[in-house]
């Protein structure tokens, strides 16, 4: 909480839940491209500097 937000208050300026937030910490959640934009905007970071995507060994093989 480095901007002093508790999961509550980041989801309300958000527009989405605080359970979908810790969802989103845990990486158990990939929120949309503008989830994404909005939780760095709120941050007053870039997308990258806090979602990173790491290409599962799985999907990385042709069948």
């Amino acid at each position: 909480a480095k901007l002093g937000l508790n999961q509550a208050e980041m989801g309300k300026r958000v527009g989405v839940s605080r359970q979908t937030i810790s969802l989103i910490e845990r990486g158990d959640y990939s929120p949309s491209v503008t989830l994404a934009l909005k939780l760095a905007q709120v941050c007053g970071v870039k997308v990258e500097d806090i979602f990173s995507y790491e290409e599962d060994e799985n999907e990385s093989k042709e069948t």
